[in-house]
């Protein structure tokens, strides 16, 4: 069984990324995702280098005892090329790895370092009870929502696309109903989305009135698949519902799904890119001339890496995000509400007391931290489109800035030895 882990930079420490068990891994594609890596953690100011890896198997012709055997073999590995660690090279899931194999990593490093203080921040996405954070789950969903809703909030620029600013009313056509498509389409739909369409691998249903996103996911948990929804049509060839007319088209589920084949065919004004790699090079430059907005995916699935570093902070700090400060502040809260009630001599109701003076759990404030990085990298890549002399994508865009923050951090350390 063959397997890679690459290093892409090291300009910040430690390195970071996914670990895919698929057939399709090899060293090239390992190491070109260790590249983007780099540039994705750059673009949200996460202070991590890049990394990859991966082992060729279909994980589902394994069982899970031998999927266990293989990430503690794996780690094992890591762990005697000195390529794993809190301060060393962090990895987290993939495609074909979860929160499950995040945890047998983090068990056999613990044990093979023998007592390491800090040894459960050698990997991140871990169930919540190892050492994981709560958002994580939803972390790259609701930052794609972040993403869609930034853009779409500066009228000069959805003016320029022909429509009007804010997400309420925008119609969206989701490909892809897993963790990431999911909660994007949820998030949306709760600011006001009409999700039209959802397309899986097996086909896709449309609604032009709307598709209510959690019974779908509750229809497809009943059935095994999203067909036949009540009061949706149902479409055979899941790509076709990329080219239905919308405003947001969301492809998060594999590379390559617009291509030159099918790009003069699509229809959306907005192309927000929560798969890695949707939109192939020369699909992207056609739709660019054809007044299409894409929100490059280095950019927007940054989610993930995001809140992973949230955990990991957590896990060297050895505390809950919230614990020493959460009642402290509501106390407080709750003396600032009690001294206006008293000098206006109005009675506030129970619930909204309790609304007022919540005080931050872990949750709250994972998703401000995530909400914060989200919102200030969307604006820098646009600052940066907007100063250069000629009109760039907003990928070129965030490809400048990441390179540029990485080079200024070459340029600070210096060369040693």
């Amino acid at each position: 069984i063959h397997a890679w882990r690459a290093e892409h930079s090291q300009h910040k420490l430690p390195t970071k990324g996914g670990i895919r068990y698929a057939m399709t891994v090899n060293e090239d594609e390992v190491m070109a995702l260790a590249a983007l890596m780099t540039y994705k953690c750059a673009i949200v100011d996460v202070p991590f280098g890049g990394a990859k890896g991966g082992i060729k198997i279909s994980a589902h012709n394994y069982s899970v005892a031998e999927l266990e055997r293989l990430t503690r073999r794996y780690t094992f590995e890591l762990v005697k090329k000195n390529f794993i660690g809190p301060g060393i090279d962090v990895p987290a899931p993939d495609y074909g790895t979860g929160s499950r194999e995040m945890a047998w990593i983090a068990d056999t490093y613990t044990a093979l370092t023998g007592g390491q203080l800090d040894s459960l921040a050698c990997v991140t996405a871990k169930p919540v009870g190892q050492g994981g954070v709560r958002g994580r789950t939803e972390a790259t969903g609701r930052g794609v929502y972040y993403g869609i809703r930034e853009f779409c909030s500066i009228t000069e620029d959805m003016k320029e696309i022909g429509l009007t600013p804010g997400i309420e009313g925008k119609t969206v056509v989701v490909q892809g109903l897993g963790n990431v498509g999911f909660y994007a389409a949820k998030y949306l739909q709760e600011a006001g989305a009409i999700i039209i369409a959802i397309a899986e691998y097996n086909g896709a249903i449309y609604n032009p009135k709307g598709l209510d996103v959690e019974a779908v996911a509750n229809h497809r948990k009943e059935t095994k698949n999203i067909l036949n929804f009540p009061g949706a049509k149902n479409i055979e060839n899941n790509i076709e519902a990329l080219e239905i007319e919308c405003d947001i088209l969301v492809p998060a589920a594999l590379e390559n799904q617009i291509t030159m084949e099918n790009a003069p065919r699509i229809k959306a004004k907005i192309i927000a890119e929560a798969a890695n790699g949707p939109v192939t090079s020369d699909a992207a430059e056609y739709l660019l001339k054809a007044d299409v907005r894409i929100l490059p995916d280095m950019y927007l699935n940054a989610g993930g890496v995001t809140v992973s570093y949230f955990e990991w902070l957590k896990n060297l700090s050895h505390v809950r995000f919230g614990r020493m400060s959460k009642r402290f502040e509501e106390d407080s809260n709750r003396k600032i509400l009690k001294a206006l009630e008293d000098l206006t001599g109005k009675k506030l109701s129970t619930s909204l007391v309790d609304q007022i003076a919540h005080g931050p759990d872990e949750l709250d404030l994972v998703n401000s931290g995530l909400e914060e990085s989200m919102v200030s990298a969307y604006h820098e890549i646009r600052e940066t489109r907007n100063r250069q002399n000629e009109p760039v994508s907003l990928r070129t865009a965030a490809f400048i800035n990441a390179i540029e923050k990485v080079a200024v951090s070459y340029q600070e350390m210096g060369i040693f030895p």
